[in-house]
This record gives structure tokens, sequence and C-alpha cells, in this order.
């Protein structure tokens, strides 16, 4: 399992978040710079235990209806061969690993074969912020990704209504500013 280090990291995983998510063409955000707030997730280990990976929940508040998005993190102490330029979300450093190279989860191997596990059944999600422990909101629905199945995140996010709807997805919470929890269909198995 692996370890929380409670510590700083500079810039920030939002800070970096709030230059990187506008440039993305799903981003339906109306403003280049987004008041980010982290509002949920969940973490995977990696069975090797090189990578970090967090799936994270952050919600943009600087529209007159908050929007939620979704983002797989990938944490590495090296930059990730062949990755396409906008895998990188950016750099960061850690004030007890280092330097991190912080990736979009969808380009990193590690992450996305976790994710597959996770919906497989073969991985368990952990606490956001606590070492060593299950987190037991976050469920898996369905039957996860086979042959010729993946994983496709869903990024701007729907409360739980809409995630009914759907069948084989990793489910889980959030909390919008006013407070108000929110549960939803954060990645489902799709065909390749």
């Amino acid at each position: 399992m692996a370890v929380i280090h409670r510590t700083t990291m500079t810039p920030t995983k939002l800070e970096l978040l709030t230059g990187w998510l506008p440039r993305q063409d799903w981003y339906v955000g109306s403003t280049k710079t987004p008041e980010l707030a982290r509002t949920g997730g969940f973490r995977l280990d990696d069975p090797e235990g090189s990578v970090g990976i967090e799936f994270m929940v952050v919600v943009d508040t600087t529209a007159p209806e908050p929007v939620a998005y979704a983002v797989p993190l990938g944490y590495r102490g090296e930059p990730l061969e062949g990755a396409p330029g906008e895998a990188l979300i950016g750099t960061s450093e850690h004030g007890v690993l280092g330097t991190r190279w912080i990736y979009d989860g969808v380009h990193d191997p590690v992450v996305t074969a976790q994710l597959c596990a996770l919906l497989r059944g073969d991985a368990k999600p952990q606490h956001l912020t606590l070492s060593d422990t299950p987190d037991p909101t976050v469920t898996v629905d369905g039957v996860g990704p086979d042959e010729g199945r993946d994983v496709r995140v869903n990024r701007v996010l729907r409360s739980a209504k809409a995630a009914q709807a759907l069948s084989g997805g990793i489910v889980a919470g959030w909390t919008w500013p006013d407070g108000t929890a929110a549960r939803g269909v954060l990645a489902v198995a799709a065909s390749s």
C-alpha cells in the first residue's frame, strides 16, 4: 500500500490543474483561469510501487453553475517515455520525494491498468488522505473491461440520476460548493 506523505508540493496539484484544465477540449468553463476546489476522489496502488495514482474530483466555482471534473493523475519520479505532449500536466517539487512528473492518467499505462483492475474487481480503491485505508464509498457497478475493452473517464461529472443509467462504472462521491453531496460515474468500461 502507498504511503501518504504529510508534506508540501510546489506548485500544488490545484495550481497545476488551474493552468492545464482550460487547455483541454472537454473543458466547459467560461474562463481561462478556473477557481478549483478539490472535492472528492480516491487513490489506487501501483503493484510495483513506483507510480502514485490519484483519481481527483475538482469543482470549478467560476461559472454560475459549478462544474465537477474527473482527473486521474499519475505521479512519477522521472518522465514517462513515449507520452504525448498533452499528457504532462506539469512538474512539482514534493517535500519528501523530490521532483514529481504529474501526468493525466488517461495517458499513463500504469494508471489505466489499475483503473481496469478496479473495474474487474482486482484492485481496491484507497482513501485519498489516509495510508493503508480502503475507501468503501467508491463502488464498481457491473462488469469491468475484458479482452478488447478499455476504460473511459467521464471528464465532466453528472450527479447520480444520470449515473444510474450506466453500468460497468466506477461510482464515487464529491461535494458541491454549497455542501451538497453528489455521486456519479467517474469511469466506465468501453470498447477499444
